[in-house]
């Protein structure tokens, strides 16, 4: 795909199924040498990483498997259990996932790093935004018949403009909308938390401008996986009702989903 001294590259950094902060900057350097389009460089790295990672992770853990089909067993009683159940139905063993935890911890460190490389600045936070000064003031005094007019007007342009979208933020909202739904009742937990802390609060001055709108798209995605993920925990801990609770009550305190009542 690439020239063969890259691809060369490439393959002696993901030997080992990682990649260290070290390696990648050889690949971006050498990747920029060569004219590559350093986004597009990336995505294919990553899948590449991706893919080391999960052949060497099937080569390895498939004699360990405790699934059998679309089911799982017990690891302290034996019995079978569906393969979404949070905790075994005979003797209440809860059915925990090492990897799945640490996936979710270098999940949201992933999202970090995107976020650390975003090579565009989104919004200006520079300005004084306050505007109360005694000059405006008295602009807004004597002008106010121009000025009111020209603000509607401006309300109504910024109202019908989309978000500000990057492709940080597309490989981001991937990431976000194609992770697997966890499965265990810590994992659930751990994931909506953390996902519901990503949930800002946006007051309605802010809401039609370009920063408004951007944390209004970002919140409704961050809901959208939080409900995904309670629909899940509602089957894998349908016995478990004073869990499912509490994980409702957490959705309900950040506006995620509306009461019932």
């Amino acid at each position: 795909m690439y020239n063969e001294e890259l691809e060369k590259l490439i393959e002696m950094a993901l030997m080992d199924g990682e990649l260290t902060e070290k390696e990648k900057q050889i690949l971006f350097k050498k990747a920029e040498k060569f004219g590559v389009d350093l986004d597009e460089f990336e995505m294919v790295l990553d899948a590449k990483l991706f893919e080391k990672q999960k052949d060497s992770k099937s080569t390895n853990s498939a004699p360990k498997s405790d699934k059998l089909g679309d089911v799982k067993k017990c690891p302290a009683c034996g019995s079978i259990a569906p393969s979404f159940a949070s905790k075994c139905a005979d003797c209440g063993t809860e059915f925990r996932n090492i990897d799945a935890s640490q996936n979710i911890t270098k999940f949201f460190e992933k999202l970090d790093e995107l976020e650390s490389n975003r090579k565009v600045v989104l919004f200006n936070t520079s300005e004084d935004k306050s505007g109360f000064s005694v000059g405006t003031l008295l602009k807004w005094w004597i002008f106010w018949w121009i000025l009111l007019p020209i603000k509607l007007i401006n309300f109504i342009i910024n109202k019908s403009k989309p978000a500000k979208w990057s492709t940080t933020d597309s490989r981001k909202e991937e990431m976000v909308m194609n992770f697997p739904v966890p499965n265990s009742r810590e994992e659930i937990i751990e994931f909506i938390t953390l996902s519901v802390s990503k949930i800002k609060q946006v007051s309605f001055i802010k809401k039609f401008d370009e920063e408004g709108k951007y944390i209004t798209k970002w919140n409704s995605i961050w809901k959208k996986k939080a409900e995904q993920v309670f629909m899940k925990a509602k089957l894998s801990m349908k016995d478990d009702s004073s869990t499912v609770k509490s994980i409702e009550q957490i959705l309900l305190d950040a506006r995620v989903i509306k009461s019932k009542k």
